[in-house]
């Protein structure tokens, strides 16, 4: 599955580390990874926000569909104008757009299908009760359901326990994030289970689970 480096910072400087740095692990072989930067509700309103994502583009050399970039849901419901023709600007430059934090806004399915996305994420409160709580079930599995229906990839963040990534990987949600596959570690030691040659725990664990429901 194509993994995330996230960016927690979205100010130019730490963006350029970020998309610098992934670009050089994909020159080196791991041409999966791509980055991922938040976008606040400031900087998707700013005029030249895509011409300064396509600056760092060129300037750090990290192809345009290696980084996606994040708005929460709450932040693309108070969107508009300005804001989606920058989406759709960066759309057309070739970056992968991510709805966050899906569930927590309170979108409607009618405002969700203006923007153009590549990526649903399932928020972690939802994901936290998977799979024994039956509600938290059943709402993991819609969001599943609706990103196949709008042909999006969708993400659930938070994945902490063997039965969690057993229930999403059985009902078919593309990637997922969280401490089982790895806590936050630095780019050194990033580095380091990149290129050592063996998987993350959680990465073996995706493949246990992927054998048990195939």
């Amino acid at each position: 599955m194509p993994l995330d480096v996230d960016s927690i910072c979205t100010d130019r400087p730490h963006a350029i580390v970020a998309c610098a740095q992934v670009a050089d692990w994909r020159e080196r072989g791991q041409d999966q990874l791509r980055a991922a930067v938040n976008l606040s509700v400031r900087q998707l309103q700013h005029a030249d926000l895509v011409a300064r994502v396509d600056a760092i583009l060129c300037e750090t050399g990290l192809p345009p569909e290696a980084l996606e970039l994040e708005i929460t849901e709450s932040i693309a419901m108070r969107s508009s104008g300005r804001a989606i023709d920058n989406l759709r600007g960066l759309k057309a430059l070739g970056v992968r757009i991510s709805i966050d934090d899906l569930g927590t806004g309170y979108s409607s399915l009618s405002a969700l299908r203006l923007f153009p996305m590549d990526s649903l994420k399932i928020d972690r409160s939802f994901v936290n009760g998977v799979p024994h709580n039956t509600d938290d079930s059943a709402i993991a599995a819609a969001v599943i359901a609706l990103g196949q229906t709008l042909g999006v990839n969708v993400i659930a963040e938070g994945i902490e326990r063997p039965e969690q990534l057993a229930f999403f990987t059985a009902h078919r949600c593309a990637e997922w994030q969280g401490y089982l596959l790895v806590s936050p570690v630095t780019a050194e030691e990033c580095e380091r289970l990149l290129f050592a040659g063996t998987p993350p725990l959680g990465v073996q664990a995706l493949a246990a689970a992927e054998l048990s429901v195939g």
